[in-house]
């Protein structure tokens, strides 16, 4: 596809979504009772007043909107090949559809179980091996590549990897900017990757998806007047998660470790926030709780170092995205330069582990870990402490001995 081509749609897309997402803003005494999130005692809620949850529809809207445009008046620009990415995009579009639904209907409802969700989650991957052949047939580990020539554990391992994308993405998502931020690095450094192996379908979706954030960013970063919620979290992992099975299944010489070290930040949260919650808690994996790295970064560095009045604490919110997106883009792009063998970005991922479990270690310790979890205010005399339940106190201590 010719750059202006590419330049093109890219602008299309990234003018829909800032007026679509201008719209939403703007419109939301008409809408605000079925698309805010009026819940702000929620534990994972960081959030001052009741804002809409529902910038996916922007995000989805506005890349359907880009496509119609350039297929009805950019057919002259457009070779063969650039016509048939564009389907290809399409097919991609009709595969997310499940996860998007079940997202945006929770984002309106509020009533969705989590299983209904990962159920969606699982199927629009399915749907994306069907229509695209979207199914990896390496992961650059001994034994499991052996299992990946049959073709069920194929499909099932990447609609599982898929889907645990897009849940890990809806993971991080909790202050202004940092889900976004992540998904415009991530989808930067795949892009990269595709340039580098003059891929022009990844690029393509790279380009989507980075101007369609971008258009949204404007209005949910730093001010927060606009959220993503669980439909624009879902498509965006959903999204960014195809483009890597897409370079994994179009370039066997691609390193799976060179992708994971890319998207090392939101597999990392997911993975061990499941091990914090089942081992160490005695919770159910998928319970919201405000342990996660990104919230222990927003109570113990920004509030304590950062904002130093309560009053002031809206404006501690956009200081979280600053603290942790430049070290996922300085990850990604190390991945991105010198990880394409396999030792070298295994080398990247070990260090992300241990980096996030050192950082997280640092800042669990610190005294009141209670009122971290139930976002409670500090007290500061022993005597006022009440007394945690059971399961509190022991996943305390086991996190305090480390």
């Amino acid at each position: 596809m010719p750059l202006h081509a590419f330049l093109i749609i890219a602008l299309l897309i990234a003018t829909f979504s800032l007026l679509c997402s201008a719209f939403i803003v703007f419109s939301q005494d008409w809408h605000g009772k079925v698309s805010h999130d009026h819940n702000l005692d929620g534990v994972q809620k960081f959030h001052a007043a009741a804002v809409p949850r529902v910038g996916g529809i922007a995000i989805v809207a506005a890349m359907g909107l880009g496509l119609a445009v350039s297929a009805l008046f950019l057919p002259g620009l457009l070779s063969h090949a650039a016509m048939a990415d564009l389907g290809h995009v399409v097919l991609l579009l009709a595969a997310s559809a499940p996860a998007f639904a079940a997202g945006i209907i929770e984002d309106f409802v509020k009533t969705v179980s989590i299983k209904m969700r990962l159920a969606a989650t699982l199927l629009s991957p399915l749907l994306a091996s069907l229509l695209l052949g979207a199914t990896v047939k390496h992961l650059n580990l001994w034994g499991i590549d052996s299992l990946l020539t049959l073709a069920p554990v194929a499909v099932l391992i990447t609609a599982l990897a898929v889907a645990g994308g897009a849940n890990a993405i809806n993971m991080i998502d909790g202050f202004h900017g940092l889900s976004a931020g992540v998904i415009l690095v991530m989808s930067v450094a795949l892009g990269a990757l595709g340039l580098q192996h003059q891929d022009s379908l990844v690029v393509l979706l790279a380009a989507m998806i980075i101007s369609a954030t971008a258009g949204f960013l404007i209005f949910n970063y730093p001010s927060g007047k606009l959220f993503l919620g669980d439909g624009g979290a879902y498509f965006l992992g959903f999204w960014v998660a195809e483009m890597a099975v897409l370079l994994l299944v179009r370039h066997a010489d691609i390193s799976a470790w060179q992708i994971l070290a890319i998207c090392a930040y939101p597999v990392i949260e997911v993975l061990f926030s499941i091990f914090r919650r089942k081992y160490l808690n005695g919770q159910a994996p998928g319970q919201a709780d405000a342990l996660h790295l990104h919230t222990l970064v927003y109570r113990r560095i920004v509030l304590k170092r950062l904002v130093s009045s309560a009053s002031r604490q809206g404006r501690g919110n956009a200081f979280v995205s600053l603290l942790i997106v430049p070290p996922v883009a300085l990850l990604a792009t190390l991945a991105v330069s010198v990880g394409q063998s396999s030792p070298v970005s295994m080398a990247l991922v070990a260090a992300a582990t241990a980096a996030y479990i050192a950082l997280y270690m640092a800042l669990v310790r610190r005294p009141h870990l209670r009122a971290v979890a139930t976002r409670q205010r500090p007290m500061r005399r022993r005597s006022d402490v009440a007394p945690a339940p059971v399961v509190e106190q022991d996943a305390v201590r086991q996190l305090l001995r480390g």
